[in-house]
């Protein structure tokens, strides 16, 4: 069996990366998925633009932890975890089509500030994977716990007339608690307080800048 240089570790890596561009730029989704259905007939226009503001804030975070995991990926010394890292960012391309989809059919448009969360995201995942893989998954058990708070309390915020938004952030909630619960079970670290309020807070910031711009 042929052993994989470290030039040909590099190189899958970059492919991933490349590959994942796209997904990132995203401006418009496929609307053949299921959880991506275009109905917006029963909803006023404060119901749509307020549903398309949190779908964009959502969509953003996607965009970051997508970005977040291929910068872990990347210099993770362990081939196991850069499989699972790079399964993960994959996971979160459905997550990135099902929001786009949505906000499109709300009438609106995903965040312009997309690729500066993009190559800051990957960055922070660089540290991140340089830290070692127990810091590492914790970073990714922490980042997915944080998605989960957003994307419950983005629940409850949006019009129970969206019943479609409803329904993706729902999913979404569900694949994000299935990511924490894996990545700590792998051996995870819970993160110092310190790290965890700086992550909330440049999370906040996103947040907030997205719903508008």
């Amino acid at each position: 069996m042929r052993q994989f240089t470290l030039f040909d570790q590099i190189i899958c890596r970059f492919d991933h990366i490349i590959k994942a561009i796209p997904e990132i730029r995203l401006s418009k989704g496929s609307a053949d998925h299921r959880l991506s259905s275009e109905k917006t007939e029963n909803l006023s226009a404060a119901e749509r633009q307020h549903s398309a503001s949190l779908m964009r804030v959502n969509h953003s975070g996607e965009v970051c932890a997508q970005a977040l995991y291929l910068g872990q990926a990347f210099v993770s010394r362990n081939q196991n975890l850069a499989k699972q890292l790079f399964q993960a960012a994959d996971e979160e391309k459905t997550h990135l089509r099902w929001c786009a989809n949505r906000i499109h059919a709300l009438g609106d448009r995903t965040s312009l500030l997309n690729p500066l969360w993009a190559l800051g995201s990957f960055g922070i995942g660089v540290i991140a994977g340089l830290a070692g893989d127990k810091i590492s998954l914790g970073f990714l058990a922490e980042t997915e716990q944080q998605v989960t708070q957003h994307l419950i309390k983005h629940q409850a915020e949006i019009s129970e007339n969206d019943k479609e938004s409803i329904k993706i952030l729902k999913q979404m909630q569900i694949d994000e608690e299935r990511h924490a619960i894996h990545a700590i079970a792998e051996g995870g670290v819970v993160l110092p307080k310190s790290v965890c309020f700086a992550m909330s807070c440049i999370s906040k910031v996103m947040t907030i800048t997205a719903r508008y711009i």
